[in-house]
């Protein structure tokens, strides 16, 4: 809680592996952690809301932290980094080239958008055309319908892909494994600085928690998870939250913080995003 008593602020998708992770602790079922007013929303969104200052914890693309990590920190655990769930460009045909094509993305501040940058300017000669941002349940239809060219797509996208026709073009997370050999980092748990670095210490423990009591017992977790997952058929909630939640969402450890400073330097080095502080990744 705040020093006024309030429960602290949270925005976070309600995408199966957010939901999943902080279950418990939404619930009140971890002893000691501080009381959440939860928000749900989607991660442009939350990355526009922290940018505003607007949420004391927050669920963000990685892509956006050198814009808010002045007013929040990120926190060693309970985001999304991996291997082999990367998100995906889909095309109606297959083999089709992206120079000077029309392609929705889910957000201009997300990891996702942000990783397509980096692939596209290896690999796509010249360069691609338009970029139309929409919310991410909306691409694949878009794609399939032919509003757009391609699509960049994420979460459980790569599970379904295939039912609305489409075709793979390229994982984006092949690309970064392949040039960097370093997991994928997607999403990042933020939380504001100013409530100091007990504090901030004791979200972490309560995030670290809170997943491994939903990894003791996944049932628990359930119906929160269903609830929110916007008619997602159960068995590919269990594959998002298979992939998305792994050693890296209870710990970032070595492998998680060289991948977040290693898409953040050369981002920044592109001229994607702004160069990060010596100190801007060091957790109180």
């Amino acid at each position: 809680m705040t020093a006024s008593g309030e429960p602290l602020q949270i925005a976070y998708s309600p995408c199966p592996n957010d939901t999943f992770v902080f279950d418990a602790w939404a619930h009140g079922r971890i002893p000691g952690a501080p009381a959440l007013d939860v928000t749900f929303a989607d991660i442009d969104v939350t990355n526009g809301m922290a940018e505003r200052g607007e949420s004391d914890i927050l669920k963000v693309s990685y892509a956006v932290l050198p814009y808010v990590l002045d007013e929040y920190a990120l926190l060693p655990c309970g985001g999304a980094l991996g291997r082999g769930c990367g998100p995906l460009v889909l095309t109606r045909e297959p083999e089709t080239s992206l120079t000077g094509r029309t392609v929705a993305v889910p957000s201009e501040k997300s990891t996702a958008y942000l990783l397509f940058r980096l692939w596209a300017a290896d690999t796509v000669p010249g360069s691609v055309g338009e970029v139309v941002v929409m919310p991410f349940h909306e691409i694949m239809p878009a794609v399939r319908d032919g509003k757009v060219d391609a699509g960049l797509v994420i979460h459980e996208a790569r599970f379904t892909y295939r039912n609305y026709g489409l075709h793979k073009l390229a994982d984006m997370g092949e690309h970064w494994e392949g040039t960097t050999g370093l997991p994928i980092p997607l999403g990042a748990i933020i939380a504001r600085r100013s409530l100091g670095a007990d504090t901030l210490k004791l979200l972490a423990e309560s995030t670290r928690a809170s997943v491994r009591a939903a990894w003791d017992d996944p049932g628990a977790s359930r119906p929160y998870v269903m609830e929110h997952a916007q008619e997602m058929d159960p068995a590919v909630a269990d594959q998002h939250i298979g992939l998305y939640v792994n050693e890296f969402t209870a710990e970032l450890g070595e492998d998680g913080y060289a991948a977040v400073r290693g898409l953040l330097t050369r981002a920044a080095a592109e001229g994607l995003l702004p160069p990060l502080g010596p100190d801007a990744l060091v957790f109180p």
